[in-house]
């Protein structure tokens, strides 16, 4: 059985004791909010630990002894994150969401540069791929809406999204913060179609940074798409721990 095959009937399991509504939405929302945005941040290299992301998000609280930057992103993150799940009845991502979602996230950091395409080249350390040009970038911000608009029905969504966060990394629109918005938007792809969230964990940071590697070297891309998979079948059997569904056969 594949991993899109075990998806599929965790998936048929979670949508069966569905929908997942009000309060208990809320505490689903707020359960990974915590984890997506202090995994998210820490393989870029945020240094607060779970329990101190923890602490920020629900009580505004900064951290003795952490950079205030750290604060400011994990602030940031989750406000883009909240504004992602306003996001999921359209089934549709735009350059427009895309920059709002970068602005919620990179105000506090550098608000000149906040939702705005870069205006420099960039080089990013661990990869010689060289990203698209400025002057180049609003023409493959359009290729790419109109990507997500006209292909969206041709994949898995599960497979869809991690071609969408590669597709979107590849371009890398932004001055900073493009890891981090590649994860939220492969993300809102995946709860827009009533899938669970990949999240990342900073231990598996080299195998996720050595499969985009290999899209961008040799072209494949499901490496990838396989290991986000993986993530999600993850998440799928923690949400089916905590709300004690029982796990399908997967023989």
């Amino acid at each position: 059985m594949t991993i899109y095959e075990k998806i599929d009937r965790c998936h048929e399991a979670i949508g069966a004791v569905r929908p997942f509504e009000g309060h208990m939405l809320e505490q689903l929302k707020d359960y990974y909010r915590i984890g997506l945005t202090w995994s998210s941040n820490a393989i870029e290299g945020n240094t607060l630990t779970i329990n101190e992301t923890k602490v920020v998000l629900e009580d505004g609280l900064t951290i003795a002894g952490r950079p205030l930057r750290d604060f400011y992103e994990t602030v940031g993150h989750g406000k883009a994150y909240n504004f992602m799940f306003t996001l999921i009845g359209n089934r549709r991502i735009s350059t427009a969401d895309i920059k709002a979602m970068h602005r919620l996230f990179y105000k506090e950091i550098d608000e000149e540069n906040a939702g705005v395409w870069r205006k420099e080249p960039v080089v990013v350390s661990g990869t010689d791929y060289v990203f698209p040009h400025p002057d180049e970038l609003e023409k493959r911000m359009m290729e790419l809406d109109a990507w997500i608009t006209n292909e969206r029905g041709k994949y898995h969504p599960v497979t869809f999204a991690g071609l969408l966060h590669l597709k979107f990394v590849n371009i890398h629109p932004f001055i900073d913060g493009n890891g981090r918005t590649s994860r939220l938007i492969m993300n809102l792809a995946l709860i827009q179609d009533g899938y669970q969230l990949a999240i990342v964990p900073p231990v598996l940071r080299a195998e996720y940074n050595d499969t985009i590697r290999q899209y961008q070297i040799k072209g494949t891309s499901k490496p990838f798409c396989d290991f986000i998979a993986e993530r999600v079948y993850e998440t799928q059997k923690e949400i089916m721990r905590l709300f004690h569904i029982p796990l399908p056969e997967l023989k």
